[in-house]
C-alpha cells in the first residue's frame, strides 16, 4: 500500500495586535472532500502566535484521526499550506525564531511534524487561505 497523502491548510489571526486571537484549518486527503473548516479561539495574542496556533491544531487533528483509523504519521506524507511566510520560514529553519513565545510555539510544531514520512510546507497567496477558510 502506498502512503497516505494529506493536505493541511491552516491560517491564524487576531483582532488587534496582540488582541482577540483565533484560527482556523482544513485537512485533505488526496482523492477525498475536504473536511469541514475548523475554527478555533486562543483567547488574547498576537497574529503570528495565532498563526501556530492554528497549525498545531491541524497536526493535533490529523495525528488523532490517524489513530483513530490505526495509522501512524511516519505512514502519511503530508502538505502544508499557508499564508504566514514567518511560520513556514522559521519551521523550514531558514528564519530563526527570536520571540520566546514564539520559540516554544515552534519546537512544538517541528516536533509534530518530526514524525511523518515527509512534509511539504508551501506558502501560498492570502486570498486562497481566505477563500478556502473564510477569514
Amino acid at each position: 500500500a502506498g502512503r497516505v497523502r494529506f493536505v493541511l491548510v491552516f491560517d491564524g489571526g487576531c483582532i488587534g495586535n496582540p488582541g482577540a486571537a483565533y484560527g482556523s484549518f482544513r485537512l485533505q486527503r488526496t482523492g477525498s472532500p475536504p473536511m469541514q473548516v475548523q475554527r478555533l479561539k486562543f483567547g488574547r495574542g498576537t497574529n503570528n502566535e495565532a498563526e501556530y496556533k492554528a497549525l498545531l491544531g491541524g497536526i493535533e487533528e490529523l495525528r488523532g484521526l490517524l489513530a483513530g483509523e490505526g495509522l501512524r504519521p511516519a505512514d502519511v506524507e503530508l502538505e502544508v499550506r499557508g499564508d504566514s511566510r514567518l511560520v513556514l520560514e522559521q519551521l523550514r529553519g531558514t528564519w530563526r525564531v527570536k520571540n520566546a513565545r514564539l520559540a516554544e510555539l515552534h519546537r512544538q510544531a517541528d516536533e509534530l511534524l518530526q514524525g511523518f514520512a515527509h512534509v511539504r510546507l508551501v506558502h501560498q497567496d492570502r486570498w486562497r487561505s481566505v477563500r478556502i477558510l473564510g477569514h
